[in-house]
């Protein structure tokens, strides 16, 4: 073999294996950023229990709100993906308006499944991980559907829902950021509480299309149903304040936000004591 072949062989296996570490080294962050995200959605779903598990320093038996498990296939969350199947339903019959009453049953009945599945994670010890992060994702597609399902009829005007999910995608980039400074996250405010409360039953009133209010007659822009020309359901009285309640809300949780982050920012710039 001459100099320059043994040369040439030479320069190709360290290539090689940096190629190989290259590699492994990618595939390394790779693993190390799923763990991360994994870690902080169990954070974000239950706080500290994670970590605690982590550490071993859980009591609780696995299974438990305290403890939950790995399993995916409980059922518990078969009754979850069940809301999902019945959510999908509702939303072709309502639209395509083939049987609103079966629509609404299946609406109220996959609403219904959201106490039915945390009873039964609870009573049977079944409680996972999977039901802790899939539960509220649900009750936001049960929320969104429906919401959906009215605006493709033409039953509720399409700015209260962007303004809905606005707020939503507000709130969520606010706590992504308080979350940087804290670990304890904001605590929840009784005025995002009756928001809440004030809007699905909104929505749901809006679902059921009665009883029908007379229009208030005060002004001409097609976008407020009720208030102009137009008879409105009851629901939609209920949207509107759910409305203003929800934007009070996003302003308490911005001063909370703002609060924590300089709280925060006081505490790392003092000086440490020896």
């Amino acid at each position: 073999m001459t100099k320059e072949a043994r040369s040439v062989i030479g320069s190709e296996r360290p290539a090689k294996q940096r190629g190989d570490s290259l590699g492994a080294g990618t595939t390394g962050t790779m693993q190390i950023s799923k763990e991360l995200i994994k870690n902080s959605v169990k954070d974000h779903v239950a706080p500290g229990v994670a970590e605690a598990q982590a550490a071993g320093i859980v009591v609780a038996p696995i299974g438990t709100s305290e403890n939950p498990s790995s399993k995916v296939l409980t059922l518990a969350n078969v009754i979850t993906f069940c809301r999902l199947l019945l959510t999908l339903a509702f939303l072709v019959l309502f639209v395509l308006k083939v049987n609103r009453p079966l629509a609404i049953t299946l609406y109220v009945t996959a609403a219904l499944t959201d106490f039915l599945d945390g009873q039964v994670a609870r009573r049977t010890q079944t409680v996972s991980w999977t039901g802790k992060i899939m539960d509220p994702i649900m009750d936001r597609v049960l929320l969104f559907v429906g919401v959906l399902g009215l605006i493709l009829t033409d039953e509720l005007p399409l700015w209260t829902a962007v303004f809905v999910i606005g707020r939503d995608a507000f709130l969520f980039l606010g706590n992504l950021l308080v979350r940087r400074y804290v670990t304890r996250p904001i605590d929840v405010v009784y005025v995002g509480k009756v928001a809440t409360a004030m809007l699905m039953t909104g929505f749901g009133l809006l679902l059921l299309g009665v009883p029908v209010m007379p229009a208030l007659d005060l002004c001409d822009v097609a976008a407020f149903p009720g208030f102009n020309h137009t008879e409105a359901p009851l629901g939609i009285w209920f949207v509107y304040v759910g409305l203003v309640f929800s934007a009070l809300a996003a302003v308490v949780y911005s001063v909370k936000g703002i609060r924590l982050i300089t709280a925060a920012k006081r505490d790392a710039a003092a000086p440490k004591e020896a």
